[in-house]
C-alpha cells in the first residue's frame, strides 16, 4: 500500500524484536521535555497468537499518519506604489517654477550652476535645437532638452504638416506638443533637473506664445531670442531634410517676423558668427543678466 503523502510508516513489529530502531511511537508523538521528568510506560507488546495460526502474526491495524503541514511561504503582501511616484521614489509634484532667486549684489549669478528653465526662441534655421543640446550637455547641473519639434513628431499617423498647409489640425497638435513640453517641463524643474526648451514664438503673437509658455512652465522662465541674418538662416535651413525643411520664401517670412523682438526688452543673441559652443557661452552670459535682472514679459 503506497501513501502519497505524509511522514514514511514504521515497519512492521516482529515478535522477539524490540522497538525497531530508529523509530519511535513516542518520539513522533511526545510533548515538551522538561528536565527531571520520568519517562512515560514503556509500550506493551502485541498478545501470542491464537493456537492453529502460524507463528507469524499478522500485523494489527495501522493508525492513520497526519499528513505533515504544508510548508510556510513567507507572503509579501503587494502594497500599490503611492500617487506620483516612479518605482519607489517619490516624485515632488510638478508646479510652475518660479522665479530664480537673484544671488547678493556682492555675487555674481552663475547660470552654469543654477536650475534654470529656459525658452530659446528663434526662425527656423537660428541653431536653436544644436544650441540648445550644447548648452544642456555642458552644464554643471542636470539638464534636459525638450524639443517641441521633436515632440510634436510623436503623432505618427494623423501627423498634421504645416507645410502641406497650415489648418485647425496642424494648430490643434502644436498646441498640444507646447502643453505636453510644458508638463515635462515642470516635472523635470520638480526634481531639480533644468530644462531648455526650444520654439518659433512670434513676437507678433505673445499671449499665444509667451503667454501659453508662461501658463505651462511658470512664471520663472527665461526666454532669450536667438536670431542671426537672413543669409544665414537660409543656409542653415538648406542643410535640412524632411518635413523640418522650409522653402526659402518660408524661412524669409518667418525672420521678418523675428525681427519684431528687437525692442521688445528680451535679450537676443544674433549668432550669425558665432559657432555653437561660443553662442552658448554668450547664452550663459545673456543668462546671468536674466537672473539678476528678469526681463519683463
Amino acid at each position: 500500500m503506497q501513501h502519497a503523502v505524509g511522514s514514511p510508516l514504521p515497519p512492521p513489529h516482529q515478535p522477539g524484536h524490540g522497538p525497531a530502531v530508529g523509530w519511535s511511537p513516542a518520539a513522533q508523538h511526545q510533548g515538551p521535555h522538561h528536565p527531571g521528568a520520568q519517562p512515560g510506560p514503556t509500550p506493551v507488546p502485541p498478545p501470542p497468537p491464537a493456537p492453529g495460526f502460524s507463528g507469524v502474526p499478522m500485523p494489527g491495524p495501522v493508525p492513520p499518519v497526519p499528513p505533515a503541514p504544508p510548508r510556510a511561504v513567507p507572503q509579501h503582501p503587494s502594497v500599490p506604489p503611492a500617487p506620483d511616484t516612479t518605482g519607489h521614489v517619490p516624485l515632488p509634484p510638478g508646479g510652475p517654477v518660479g522665479m530664480p532667486s537673484a544671488p547678493p549684489a556682492t555675487t555674481a549669478p552663475d547660470p552654469a550652476g543654477t536650475t534654470l528653465a529656459v525658452l530659446l526662441i528663434g526662425p527656423a534655421g537660428a541653431g536653436k535645437t544644436s544650441v540648445a543640446k550644447f548648452w544642456a550637455d555642458h552644464r554643471r547641473v542636470p539638464t534636459a532638452h525638450i524639443s517641441l519639434d521633436d515632440v510634436r513628431e510623436w503623432v505618427r499617423s494623423g501627423f498634421a504638416d504645416p507645410q502641406s498647409g497650415w489648418n485647425d489640425n496642424s494648430e490643434a497638435q502644436y498646441r498640444l506638443a507646447r502643453r505636453t513640453c510644458g508638463f515635462a517641463a515642470r516635472n523635470f524643474l520638480a526634481n531639480g533637473i533644468s530644462c531648455i526648451l526650444d520654439d518659433a514664438v512670434f513676437p507678433d503673437r505673445p499671449v499665444v506664445g509667451l503667454g501659453g509658455w508662461k501658463r505651462h512652465v511658470g512664471p520663472g522662465l527665461l526666454p532669450v531670442v536667438l536670431l542671426p541674418g537672413l543669409d544665414i538662416v537660409l543656409e542653415r535651413n538648406a542643410e535640412r531634410t524632411g518635413n523640418r525643411r522650409l522653402t526659402d520664401e518660408e524661412v524669409a517670412r518667418i525672420h521678418g517676423r523675428m525681427a519684431g523682438w528687437y525692442g521688445s526688452g528680451l535679450p537676443i543673441i544674433d549668432n550669425s558668427q558665432l559657432d555653437v559652443p561660443a553662442t552658448a557661452r554668450v547664452l550663459d552670459d545673456v543668462l546671468a543678466r536674466s537672473i539678476a535682472s528678469p526681463p519683463q514679459w
